[in-house]
């Protein structure tokens, strides 16, 4: 379930911030996290809720007061990435998840993955759009993947 997160999230955030300075691991890690937070719990819980990307942006900021802009710049990319995971889950679909705790006080019950047939489905459109950003940003160069390991960073290259 995760190559469905990390790949379209990735594919999304680069195609609509086009962006140089964005960290695509930590939206790749951002998105798997309402996934994990949830998981011990079996059912869609806290990681779900609006709640959980507002108070880890507010971390963020409040965090990397003082320091460096691209330090801040670059840890925004993990509630982007949360956000990104939650838009890819559907959460916005659970409303008593997704609201908590503004109209329940506990939550529904939700399972946290889709039917297997869903599943299998989404990980197919992840290795997907793995493969295209490994191909738009030519990820099967070394040099390329070597910076995008080193730095989290996409560059596509300009015909010449």
């Amino acid at each position: 379930m995760l190559i469905w997160y990390v790949g379209m999230s990735v594919l999304l955030v680069a195609n609509v911030f086009r962006s140089t300075g964005v960290d695509y691991r930590l939206i790749a890690i951002g998105s798997v996290l309402p996934l994990l937070l949830d998981l011990p719990f079996g059912e869609r819980g806290f990681g779900h809720t609006l709640l959980f990307p507002v108070i880890l942006l507010v971390i963020v900021m409040l965090g990397t007061i003082g320091r460096p802009r691209l330090l801040r710049r670059r840890w925004l990319c993990l509630p982007i990435g949360v956000f990104a995971g939650l838009v890819l889950s559907g959460a916005f679909m659970q409303g008593d998840t997704f609201w908590w705790p503004l109209f329940v006080t506990e939550f529904p019950g939700d399972p946290l993955l889709p039917a297997w047939w869903i599943v299998v489905i989404e990980e197919i459109v992840g290795l997907v759009a793995c493969w295209w950003v490994v191909g738009q940003f030519d990820l099967y160069l070394p040099e390329q993947r070597e910076e995008f390991l080193r730095t989290g960073r996409l560059r596509e290259e300009s015909a010449s």
